[in-house]
Parts: C-alpha cells; structure tokens; sequence
C-alpha cells in the first residue's frame, strides 16, 4: 500500500467530520473533562519518579469503556477496533501509528475502577453537569428493573446449597481452582413472565414463566428528560418491590412516582408518602374478584406514562446488547452503570440535537 501523508490524513478526517462523525458530536456535546477529578482520585496514579512506561491518560481510558459498552464489543476486539478506525483515534486523543492499549491494559483499567467503587461517583459527575446544563429531574420519577442475563452456570444440588449458604467459590470448589475461578456466586436464578397472547375467542392467553439467571438492574428516571437518575445493581432474585427506597430521589421537582404492581405494599406506599412523594404506582386485581373498571381505567392511564422506562432497557439489551460476561457482583455493576451512564450520554446528544434543530 501506498503510505499516506500528512496531507492525506487530514483530508480523510475532513471527510469523516463531513459525514457526521457521530464521535465528533459526541466530544462535542459531552464535557468529558467533568470525569477527571473522579478518575485521578480513583486510581492514584504515581508522579513518575519510580520510574516505569506512564500510564495512558485516564479519561482516554475512561472514553475507550464508553465507547465499549455503547458498541457492546470485547476488550480483544476493542484493542483492534481502536488501532482500525480513524474515527475512535481521533476521539480517544491517540495519534496514528503511536501506541494505543490493548487488551490487558483496558481489562485493567476497568478493574481499578471496579476495585476503588468509583463508578458512583463518575455517573454522579455527569448527572451534575446535565443539571449544570439546565437538565434538572423534573415530571416526576418512574421506576423498574430489568434482568440481566449471565451465562447459566451449571451446579449440583449440593453446590447451590452451599452457594445459598453464601459460601464463597473457592470454598466449594477448594481442590479445583481453575474451576472456582469461573464460577459465579453472586447471580441468581429467577422467573420472568411472559403475558400469553389472547386465544381465539376472546379466551385468555396462558402466561409462561421463564426461568433466567444473572442480575437485576433496577433504575429511576425523570418523566421529563428520560435521564437514568439513580440505579442500583442486585442479584436477579431480589424482588422489585424491595429496590423502591434504593432508587426513588428527593430531587425531583415533581412528587409523582411511577411504577408497576410490584412495588405496591403498605410499606412503599407510607414511606413515598413520608418522604413527600405521591404514589402512581399500579394498583393489584383483588384475589378472587374482577379487576374494578375505575382501577383498569387508573392502571391504563399510568401505564402510558411507565411505559416510557422500557425504552431505556430496549435500548440497552438490544442495541446496546447488555449481558454480563464477567464474575460477580462487583464487576457486574461496573458493566451495568457504564451502559446506564452510556445511555445517559446518548440521551444526552439527543436533547441537544433536538434543541438545534427547534
């Protein structure tokens, strides 16, 4: 191949930009330098003086696991992609031909910010500057959780046991190592429903439940933006209705809260209301009794609204492909609150492309 100049390169990133560079927006829109503070903070990087091949800049680190979870790729297929397109080159700041991370770098890097819990703090660092920007919570908060699916681990019955013992993997699997270490005690087993479609005749459907292992994302967003206000990362066991004082917020200029039969009881009920929140929660069907028509009527009505929340997990499990590849609940949080927090930033150019365009 002929080598290209100088000349050559700058007029195959005009042509790139020309086209709509969707990164170049990206960087354009996000002020990426609000992550600095959080990333220097969690990872205490050294002043050089031992010596040693310096680290990557941690927000070109920070913006190569953005750009991961967004395009739901591998840490090995990232190390190519990287080195392969012009255009991550350009918006990770890394010149062409210099050296770029690979693999075992980026697994790394993931993993200090795993093992200092600095996720919180830089999803929280973009959440201030959307309300810098006048993206405050407002309309009011609607709530859900999602499974997210791992890879099915295969068990005897005397090793779940131990596993809900809460034994740990090297515990009962102590003479195989190797075995332990792919091993995922954390995740759980749980059932998902699936609503049957209605018989001819007018006969209902039969609903199916369907058993699913991994983990369980519950979230909140605000009625008005769309924007992931606050997550919370369990095992996919846990019950809904348990995760409604994890994620509901105070800030929400509005008091209304959303969310499915699930989260009603007595308990949620007087704590949203202790707290000055308004409860829309679905009402139950009665046991033994027809669902009254006024409360069919209410449900529907709150279910336009809730319905907005299955975007965002649309989103994420099907373009974004979300599944946990990982072990435990450590890192399965850090995979999920990077696709939220990729979420919000595609949110986030939405907005803005939206008001330009207005």
């Amino acid at each position: 191949m002929r080598q290209a100049g100088l000349f050559g390169l700058s007029d195959q990133l005009k042509r790139l930009s020309d086209c709509g560079d969707p990164l170049e927006t990206m960087g354009r829109v996000v002020d990426f330098e609000v992550f600095r503070p959080a990333l220097e903070e969690a990872l205490a990087y050294g002043d050089g003086t031992r010596g040693g091949r310096p680290p990557y800049d941690p927000l070109a680190m920070f913006k190569v696991l953005i750009l991961a979870a967004q395009n739901t790729v591998s840490d090995a297929r990232m190390e190519f992609l990287i080195r392969d397109r012009l255009s991550w080159l350009r918006f990770l700041g890394f010149d062409l031909g210099a050296s770029t991370p690979d693999e075992n770098t980026i697994r790394l890097f993931r993993e200090k910010l795993t093992r200092a819990d600095a996720l919180d703090a830089l999803f929280a660092a973009f959440d201030r500057q959307l309300r810098e920007r006048g993206y405050l919570p407002m309309g009011g908060q609607i709530i859900d959780a999602t499974l997210v699916a791992a890879p099915k681990q295969r068990n005897t019955a005397a090793e779940k046991e131990a596993i809900k013992a809460g034994k740990s993997a090297t515990d009962i699997w102590s003479d195989q190592p190797a075995k332990a270490a792919q091993k995922d005690t954390d995740a759980r087993w749980t059932l998902k429903f699936a609503k049957g479609r209605p018989l001819p005749g007018g006969r209902p459907g039969i609903d199916i439940a369907i058993p699913s292992f991994g983990y369980k994302s519950s979230i909140a967003i605000c009625r008005r933006y769309g924007f992931i206000r606050r997550g919370k990362v369990t095992d996919g066991a846990r019950f809904d209705g348990r995760m409604l004082r994890d994620v509901v917020t105070n800030d929400n200029t509005a008091s209304d809260v959303w969310a499915d039969t699930a989260y009603r009881s007595r308990s949620n009920e007087a704590w949203l209301k202790s707290i000055g929140r308004v409860s829309r929660v679905h009402r139950k069907k009665p046991k033994g009794k027809p669902m009254p028509a006024r409360t069919a009527r209410a449900n529907a009505a709150k279910s336009t609204v809730r319905a907005r929340i299955e975007h965002v997990f649309a989103r994420q499990k099907d373009q974004m492909a979300l599944f946990i590849r990982t072990i435990g609940i450590a890192r399965a949080e850090t995979k999920i609150t990077l696709a939220n927090l990729a979420y919000n930033i595609d949110r986030l150019i939405f907005h803005e492309r939206r008001a330009a365009m207005g």
